[in-house]
């Protein structure tokens, strides 16, 4: 199998460093999505949506969606656990993924693709959603400060998904240098506790 994906991106961060918590090598193709790599018809006939990562098995099945990668090598090699092992856990890490994802990750995105006009030569850029993205990822860390400041983790069952969705977030927008009450203490303790981890350093 083979993993198209492109570094720099948080989405290929989530899965590098899913992989590397349960201790999966897998081969990697580079995309380069300055130059529109993701949208030319061969990469197209893999994911229709371009998007990155995009996981290609050896019998030509294609996975893209970051959290769907990460959720076939769960399937296939589920220790250590990072979705949950009974119900109530599973639900809960989920719910945490998805309000990283819906109420962090895609602001921070959403702000940074707007503001910043990276891809201007391919998509409308609308600067006044890129400021009011912006004010939304600002006013959401503080929830998952609240959250931090009753559990080590975001779900009670310990270390998962949900963590490494809002820390790759939270990296992704120090290094575009977004605003954020970065100086938050629960989330400043939680995060140093996670860059501690041997996976944050997957490449």
């Amino acid at each position: 199998m083979k993993m198209h994906t492109a570094k720099s991106t948080p989405n290929h961060r989530r899965v590098a460093i899913f992989l590397a918590e349960k201790g999966i090598e897998v081969d990697t193709e580079q995309v380069d999505l300055r130059g529109a790599q993701n949208l030319a018809p061969d990469y197209l006939e893999k994911n229709p949506f371009g998007r990155i990562p995009c996981l290609e098995l050896d019998d030509g099945v294609c996975i893209s969606e970051s959290v769907a990668i990460c959720r076939y090598f769960e399937a296939i090699h589920p220790e250590p656990r990072l979705f949950g092992t009974s119900a109530e856990e599973q639900a809960e890490v989920e719910m945490w993924t998805r309000r990283a994802e819906i109420s962090f990750l895609m602001p921070v995105a959403a702000a940074f693709r707007n503001i910043s006009g990276f891809f201007k030569d391919r998509e409308e850029i609308v600067p006044e959603w890129g400021h009011v993205s912006a004010r939304v990822a600002a006013e959401t860390l503080p929830k998952f400060d609240a959250r931090l400041s009753q559990s080590v983790f975001l779900a009670e069952s310990g270390f998962s998904v949900a963590d490494i969705t809002l820390a790759i977030t939270l990296e992704f927008a120090k290094r575009t240098q977004q605003t954020l009450p970065y100086d938050l203490p629960h989330v400043s303790r939680w995060f140093e506790a996670v860059q501690a981890r041997p996976s944050w350093s997957a490449d």
